[in-house]
């Protein structure tokens, strides 16, 4: 079987084209991920995200994505599963007591693993590890778990072992830290001017914490400090220097998602700077066909050092710990009550 191609795509609707299924096929992407657009009834998710994997082989080990972080970003939404708190929200019961703080956090993101596991679901793009500037962008705002690199560091190790005792393998992001943008990442490309020495202090720090998990996201952000002319997400600087040197990072990093205007150029232009910048894995997320194509026209076969870590994910998906999920919601919707 041909090796799995640089890249991790979406797809347009509830259920795969016959033009989808022959490109995944052929292009062999590594993983998928699923959006808004994507979500039906329960069997029906469950049903996509086995067509995906059956498209390039049918290990159930091929990753499935969703970013499901509770508040604003949960793209599986009441009646299916209930409407979650964000980050912030989880953030303030641990300022008010540490203990229930962490607590809180791990059993969310155990609470996830139940509803995503149901659904083909094996990865989930959380924890966000940015740290919250005053007057940051809502872009980051209150997916946010504070603004003390401390708090943020705590609570989102919490997170990414609640995931793990599910089943499911967590994505920090957004290396190297997202939380001091101004504009909306998605529109504009948000530059960050604070000097090197407080970015090692603040907003490196929870990535440092959590440098061995399994996988990582970029951020589409310049720092000017490091390389002004590059976002981190196309900087070969910024990912040898930060992300691999100073942070540690040697685990699987994917691009945020490459349509996002903060990248200049077509994506065809923007999928080769990706790799070219060192990163393991092009994301794409929209399910527009030409552009999934032009990304995969440009990213090269997942050898070497992508294989070896991209290898390491497939491997180390962790066995559910067989808890007792009614409790669990018990016990989470009465942290959450007091809160």
């Amino acid at each position: 079987m041909s090796e799995s191609k640089s890249f991790i795509s979406g797809c347009k609707g509830l259920v795969l084209t016959d033009d989808e299924k022959a490109f995944f096929r052929d292009e062999r992407p590594w993983g998928f991920i699923l959006f808004g657009r994507n979500i039906g009834e329960p069997s029906q998710v469950a049903d996509l995200s086995a067509a995906l994997r059956e498209t390039v082989g049918g290990d159930p080990a091929i990753p499935v994505l969703i970013d499901q972080e509770g508040g604003r970003v949960q793209r599986i939404k009441p009646p299916h599963v209930p409407q979650y708190p964000n980050a912030a929200a989880l953030g303030a019961i641990y300022r008010q007591d540490e203990e229930k703080g962490l607590r809180a956090a791990w059993l969310m993101s155990r609470l996830f693993a139940f509803d995503l596991s149901r659904l083909g679901v094996n990865v989930d793009c959380l924890p966000v590890l940015d740290v919250a500037v005053p007057g940051v962008h809502d872009v980051i705002g209150n997916r946010a778990y504070g603004q003390e690199p401390s708090i943020v560091s705590a609570m989102g190790k919490a997170a990414a072992e609640g995931l793990k005792a599910g089943g499911l393998l967590p994505v920090m992001k957004h290396m190297p830290g997202h939380g001091r943008t101004m504009v909306d990442s998605h529109h504009d490309l948000p530059v960050v001017h604070a000097p090197l020495e407080q970015l090692q202090a603040i907003d490196f720090l929870p990535f440092q914490h959590l440098r061995d998990e399994l996988m990582a996201m970029s951020a589409h952000i310049v720092f000017t400090e490091l390389d002004a002319d590059n976002p981190a997400t196309t900087s070969p600087k910024v990912v040898r220097e930060i992300i691999r040197g100073h942070i540690g990072f040697d685990g699987l990093l994917m691009s945020d998602d490459v349509s996002m205007n903060a990248l200049k150029g077509d994506i065809a232009t923007r999928a080769r700077g990706i790799i070219a910048a060192g990163l393991d894995l092009v994301l794409h997320c929209h399910g527009i066909m030409e552009e999934m194509i032009a990304v995969a026209e440009n990213v090269p076969p997942l050898v070497g050092e992508g294989r070896r870590r991209a290898e390491a994910v497939k491997a180390g998906f962790p066995m559910a710990d067989g808890a007792d999920e009614l409790a669990l919601r018990e016990e989470f919707n009465a942290l959450i009550a007091v809160a």
